[in-house]
């Protein structure tokens, strides 16, 4: 059966257009079950968009949430192999809308890929998330940044500051950056030069080279050139951009990181990365890089105001034959018409046509 897109939300010819583009690619569905062990979640709270859970006891005690995240249960139920592992997700999730404050149930879509992750699988998945914006609006632009530059300065220096430090390079907030990094004896010339580097390949390449990066970031600093490179002659090689104020946590992202925004949402609709970091805390040796699509941004964005309710409004009255009426609705939507069938004019409703039963 082909479902015709007129009939369909916003929302859903999106997620119905990402499944589409995932598939093609080769990555297969991956599904769930609406609950997890509240644990799974817990030990990993600051991986999660919101730390804020839906708990409640099963019949044998045992505490369970209603799922906030669907890459933690990916990496739970992966196992490591010499291959690679392409899943993809279109799941409900819950937790606290960023409209409403108020716990609602989400779809959330998105993809991963496990396994032994390589150059072409990094390319792939940044490529794959730059059509993921495409397919909800042409007016979008997907940022890259690498952890590995930022731990590279970050690494004498303990949790609770490097925390701070990366808050204030998220938010670009120089001055803040700087006082921080004078009161804990931090240089701070390298991160404030890092983060105001920004955009193409061409744009960023002596300027990240001019920078006095520890040794420890030459690996970061070679694979960005290269992922550069070979995104130069991709399709939407001048939306994808690089802005090194774009961070992770630490704890969890160990590469390539990258946010995608589209015009008129102030905030990220779009967010992923290489978390290595994250697959060996939870007992994995893997290599991994994915994404989610957090659809509930696209709330207010996606709004359509119809024009019609419906084609056509037929009215018929008590008198009428009913298995006339019906057999009309039927042939009317034959023609693929949508016909609603009323007794009066509901209140409010727009209509294309006005039919009588006679």
């Amino acid at each position: 059966m082909k479902l015709k897109s007129e009939y369909m939300r916003t929302e859903e010819k999106v997620i119905f257009a990402l499944r589409e583009l995932y598939s093609k690619y080769g990555y297969a569905q991956f599904k769930m079950s609406k609950f997890e062990e509240y644990d799974l979640y817990v030990k990993n709270k600051d991986f999660l968009v919101s730390d804020s859970v839906i708990t409640f006891n099963d019949t044998n005690g045992k505490l369970l949430a209603l799922k906030p995240d669907v890459t933690l249960s990916i990496i739970k139920n992966s196992t490591d192999s010499s291959g690679v592992q392409k899943l993809y997700y279109n799941e409900n999730v819950y937790r606290v809308s960023k409209n409403t404050h108020s716990f609602k149930e989400i779809m959330q879509t998105g993809l991963e890929c496990i396994g032994n992750i390589g150059t072409y699988n990094i390319c792939e998945v940044v490529t794959l998330a730059a059509k993921s914006l495409s397919a909800i609006s042409d007016k979008f632009v997907l940022d890259i940044s690498h952890m590995g530059l930022i731990s590279s300065v970050l690494a004498e220096i303990n949790d609770d500051v490097k925390t701070q430090i990366l808050k204030f390079i998220s938010e670009k907030n120089t001055h803040d950056l700087i006082s921080l990094c004078d009161n804990e004896g931090v240089d701070s010339k390298t991160i404030v030069s890092l983060i105001n580097v920004n955009g193409t390949v061409d744009e960023i390449k002596e300027k990240l080279l001019a920078i006095p990066f520890p040794e420890s970031a030459a690996d970061a600093l070679e694979e960005i050139f290269t992922i550069a490179n070979i995104l130069e002659n991709t399709q939407d090689k001048d939306k994808i951009h690089f802005d090194f104020s774009i961070v992770n946590d630490m704890n969890y992202y160990s590469g390539i990181v990258f946010k995608g925004y589209i015009e008129g949402i102030p905030t990220g609709i779009l967010s992923g990365g290489r978390y290595d970091l994250l697959m060996n805390k939870m007992g994995k040796k893997s290599g991994a890089i994915g994404f989610a699509v957090y659809l509930d941004f696209l709330e207010r964005f996606m709004e359509e105001t119809k024009e019609y309710d419906t084609d056509i409004l037929l009215l018929y009255n008590d008198t009428d034959k009913l298995a006339e009426v019906l057999k009309t609705v039927d042939t009317l939507t034959t023609q693929g018409n949508r016909v609603l069938a009323e007794k009066t004019v509901p209140e409010g409703l727009k209509y294309k046509t006005l039919l009588r039963f006679e």
